[in-house]
């Protein structure tokens, strides 16, 4: 961990000696912290929604190049990929929005496989573990789902008012993760976003949507969309991404 990297902030699952417990990995969005959506927990566990789920919020590393807290240094175009959108089975390698922080977002994607193997090590089976975020925490965690050593294997994959990053890399890693068997496993994939979300719009929504499908299929992935929602979070998104959860990690 990077010295200006904080340690990630845990809230534990009040139903102490589960004998199915899970973890929710939740990463937040640029320039944020951990610390900022620990009430997300809170408000699980007070109204006993998945009281056997264990919740790990990380924080990014303070990126010098950005000066604020990062999973990736954004683009000089924009912190999300704007170019032209391209069929997902014809993706151009020399788009000029295909490098944008790849390196930086696999680094990123690897620290976060460090903390699943942490969590395997408590005693956490990985397919009751759960890695999910907000914008750039979405980013890293759709790569986590479909290109990194755990592709496939988690449960799920959460990813709010995000999107799937391009790269040469990636794009390989999507395409090996779409031609193995690992895409008939048992994760489970879901997108949310506003509809006025001005940062990442809902054309980028939309092509992330089907590059996902392209990649995983069409029975893997839950998707939802919120009328009149910026980028922001909502009550209606916590209440869907609640039932997701329930039923990829049932008590």
């Amino acid at each position: 961990m990077p010295p200006a990297q904080k340690p990630p902030q845990r809230v534990d699952a009040p139903s102490v000696g589960s004998s199915k417990p899970a973890t929710f990995i939740f990463l937040h969005g640029y320039g944020d912290e951990g610390e900022s959506w620990l009430n997300i927990a809170q408000q699980f566990h007070s109204a006993n929604k998945l009281p056997h789920l264990s919740w790990l919020f990380p924080n990014a590393p303070h990126n010098h190049e950005a000066m604020s807290t990062a999973w990736y240094t954004p683009t000089s175009f924009s912190p999300i990929p704007v170019g032209r959108s391209s069929k997902p089975e014809d993706e151009d390698e020399n788009d000029e929005y295909n490098e944008e922080g790849e390196d930086e977002i696999l680094e990123s994607v690897e620290y976060v496989c460090k903390l699943v193997d942490e969590e395997v090590e408590r005693g956490v089976s990985v397919e009751r573990i759960v890695v999910g975020g907000f914008s750039q925490g979405c980013a890293v965690s759709l790569v986590l789902g479909l290109v990194s050593r755990y592709a496939g294997k988690i449960g799920g994959v959460v990813g709010l008012s995000g999107y799937l990053p391009r790269g040469a890399k990636i794009r390989a890693g999507r395409e090996r993760f779409r031609e193995s068997g690992e895409r008939k496993g048992g994760m489970k994939m879901f997108l949310a976003h506003g509809t006025r979300d001005m940062l990442v719009p809902m054309r980028v929504f939309r092509d992330t949507k089907a590059r996902v499908v392209y990649t995983v299929g069409e029975g893997v992935l839950e998707t939802h969309e919120y009328e009149g929602m910026g980028h922001v979070t909502c009550g209606p998104e916590f209440r869907d991404m609640c039932e997701f959860l329930e039923k990829v990690l049932p008590e």
